[in-house]
């Protein structure tokens, strides 16, 4: 049986490429000019915030009558207002902010890994110790960011260029299955 919405879809195949040639392209400028795509992703980072603060404060107002807790959400999302604020006012605090941010999400995501991986060892499943070995380098990491933190400004840069990349090379071969697959219909 053939799906109707497939066969729309995959006339456009060409579009998929372009947007996985563009990605690619985004990649390779992010590692060739590490500083001014730092700078972007503090932009960034500090406009997720204040989208981030605004939200959170809809959804507390919005919820006050429903939600006992309505007033948590609130305090998070005037918390984040507030912080978008700053560092849109200041970029340059964006900057030095954005890898102690990271820095301490690594390190509290890595605990949570450790944590879940002792929890599968007392659930008896196997390869749990795959699991603590990530945990471990994750907090490793973390320190290491966190202790130096324009390592932790390089290592952001390199990961979003190589997400671009590996982004884009997925788009790419997405478009050619569409294609083959548009040039089985005709």
């Amino acid at each position: 049986m053939e799906n109707p919405n497939l066969r729309h879809t995959s006339r456009y195949w060409y579009l998929q490429l372009i947007l996985g040639i563009f990605l690619i392209l985004v990649g390779i400028w992010v590692f060739m000019t590490p500083l001014a795509s730092y700078v972007t992703l503090a932009i960034f980072f500090a406009f997720a915030f204040l989208i981030t603060g605004v939200l959170e404060i809809i959804y507390a107002v919005s919820n006050r009558k429903e939600s006992e807790n309505w007033g948590w959400s609130l305090v998070a999302g005037i918390i984040d207002l507030v912080i978008g604020i700053l560092l849109i006012s200041r970029p340059q605090m964006s900057m030095i902010v954005l890898p102690f941010y990271i820095g301490f999400g690594i390190l509290f995501r890595s605990i949570m890994a450790v944590g879940w991986s002792l929890f599968l060892k007392r659930q008896g499943i196997p390869d749990w110790g795959n699991l603590l070995a990530i945990g471990i380098l994750g907090i490793i990491f973390a320190f290491i960011m966190l202790w130096n933190p324009i390592f932790a400004g390089f290592t952001i840069v390199f990961y979003t260029a190589f997400a671009f990349i590996i982004i884009g090379v997925f788009q790419i071969y997405l478009a050619f299955r569409l294609r083959k697959f548009h040039k089985r219909l005709e």
